[in-house]
């Protein structure tokens, strides 16, 4: 029972740095100007590392010491959460385009300016990028590098534990504890979310500016949250919970005999040809290769798609979503053994669960919006085409590179002050602020140029974000409910001396056929409709640097 809270403790803290990255996927693309294709691999290259060894590894698991080995990959897997926040100490202050010139930005403004500097001769555009691009490329190595590391130090911390747990508990008591450990797993990444929340109202250069520098607000289209300083908690958290499996005794039973590496073969075929055992772990990658992508850019999508802050986003999946996984795992668990099932009746309860998933996820299809009208990239104009075409701001020379939205009287976003034609801003001294843009060349109101306030029109879908939740919530309890009797169908069905190369063989087709490749597939599918859209924009849009997401301009 002590070796089961140790686990869960453990791979709630491991879970956190993985489901911590999850959860600020958007702020790491917005501080680094990086596409959702490489997130989406960066979130899954740390199943490379695990894939290589998983297999191999669980092979031996039964002959040896399991808690040590625990231990010691908890080790490296702390050691990669610190390394993933490394770019940000190496790394200058982050600068983001303003309408505001201060003492702090004497020369920085964004706003129509007749005298400014033209495209050619605007310095972000020549001088910076070659910089910004290497300097991008060496941030993503180590982070690349601290998740291959990641997943190595992964590799024997679940099918260790799991083998080692159902091997001293009880029949009965087994699918519990079991049911117990993976809700606790389940927790990691809902704390890591609620972490990621409170993190991300936190200025990002919190450690390298005064309080009074910042005049972002975490509301701010152009905010990044300190993304950086969970890592540090995480990997503190993982830290300690490595210390107690360095105590823990070995507890194996005297084996018949020494199995050799080269009854490896034999042992891979025969649970590859177990018919139950294949199936079910199959049906887990098709349900995992779902979870996989969706964690990943869940909180993007309800950002864009309702209109929510990275922080507010980031609490209804660690507050809602996620504890109600938590929920499905432990009743499924307390189901089993309640009614002491079958493996046939295992079968049956995660049919039951999967297809009731089904009924209640497919409404979702139908709660969305049409996207935000954006002028020059999602809106041409109707009637008054000539206002919002290209030539109503070329007396402004704006640089092709400025990110910072507004949103016109005409209820159309401009993607700045200076692409709307606005020559006037009016700010509250006192806290040096933007009111609204006046003056605007591109937006009419009643036939004269109109205004703009800061930030972005929203997308007009926040009555839908209850019934949302709501939904995907009751949706994702009702999966979770085979996750403990899918798990005992794999235990039962196998040999027992197989059981940890069988947990071993059931993660690395997780891996290689779902957690891997669903970020990656996720984000291709965000980057090719920013594809499509750029193909329907005017260049001198610059819609060229948009993803279809509005969350950056390049």
């Amino acid at each position: 029972q002590f070796f089961v809270f140790c686990h869960g403790l453990l791979q709630l803290s491991q879970l956190l740095i993985s489901g911590y990255l999850k959860s600020t996927i958007s702020t790491i693309e917005r501080r680094y100007g990086l596409s959702s294709q490489t997130t989406g691999l960066l979130t899954s290259f740390n199943e490379v590392g695990n894939t290589l060894l998983i297999v191999l590894l669980s092979y031996f698991g039964s002959r040896v010491h399991r808690p040590r080995f625990i231990g010691c990959g908890a080790i490296l897997v702390s050691l990669a959460g610190f390394l993933m926040s490394l770019p940000h100490f190496i790394t200058g202050r982050y600068k983001y385009d303003q309408s505001i010139a201060s003492r702090y930005f004497s020369n920085t403004t964004d706003l129509c300016q007749l005298d400014g500097l033209g495209p050619s001769e605007n310095i972000s555009d020549e001088s910076c990028t070659p910089h910004t691009a290497k300097e991008n490329h060496e941030l993503l190595l180590i982070m690349f590098v601290a998740q291959a590391l990641r997943g190595i130090g992964g590799v024997p911390i679940q099918p260790f534990g799991i083998s080692y747990i159902d091997d001293f508990a009880s029949e009965r008591n087994s699918p519990l504890y079991l049911g117990i450990l993976f809700s606790l797993t389940v927790i990691g990444p809902g704390v890591a979310f609620m972490l990621g929340s409170a993190m991300l109202r936190l200025y990002v250069d919190m450690d390298k500016v005064a309080g009074e520098e910042i005049q972002l607000t975490n509301k701010d289209p152009r905010w990044v949250g300190a993304w950086w300083l969970g890592y540090l908690v995480a990997a503190s958290l993982v830290a300690v919970s490595a210390v107690p499996y360095f105590f823990f005794p070995r507890e194996m039973p005297k084996e018949v005999g020494w199995v050799k590496v080269r009854h490896f073969p034999v042992v891979l075929l025969r649970n590859l040809r177990h018919p139950v055992y294949l199936l079910v772990v199959l049906a887990q990658v098709n349900l995992s290769a779902m979870v996989a992508g969706l964690a990943t850019f869940m909180g993007k999508f309800l950002e864009r798609q309702f209109s929510l802050t990275a922080s507010f986003a980031n609490m209804i999946i660690g507050a809602v979503n996620i504890p109600g996984a938590m929920v499905g795992i432990v009743v499924g668990g307390a189901i089993m053994k309640r009614f002491q099932m079958s493996l046939r009746q295992c079968g049956a309860l995660c049919i039951l669960g999967m297809f009731l998933c089904v009924v209640l996820a497919f409404p979702l299809l139908f709660l969305g919006c049409p996207t935000q009208k954006v002028a020059g990239i999602t809106y041409s104009g109707s009637s008054e085409s000539e206002r919002h075409a290209p030539e109503c701001n070329l007396h402004c020379k704006c640089p092709e590179r400025a990110y910072n939205p507004i949103c016109g009287s005409d209820s159309i976003e401009y993607i700045s002050p200076c692409y709307a034609g606005c020559e006037v801003v009016n700010i509250d001294a006192l806290q040096n602020t933007v009111l609204n843009y006046t003056h605007c060349s591109c937006i009419s109101e009643k036939g004269l140029a109109g205004s703009a306030k800061p930030g972005t029109c929203g997308t007009g879908c926040s009555h839908l974000l209850l019934p949302f939740v709501v939904l995907s919530c009751l949706a994702g309890i009702l999966a979770s409910t085979s996750h403990t009797p899918s798990f005992m169908l794999i235990l039962r069905s196998v040999q027992p001396e197989d059981k940890s190369f069988a947990v071993g063989m059931q993660f690395m087709l997780l891996r290689v056929l779902a957690w891997m490749p669903s970020p990656v597939l996720f984000g291709s599918a965000i980057d090719t409709t920013c594809i499509l859209w750029e193909k329907k924009c005017d260049k001198n849009a610059a819609c060229r640097y948009y993803d279809n997401d509005l969350f950056r301009h390049r």
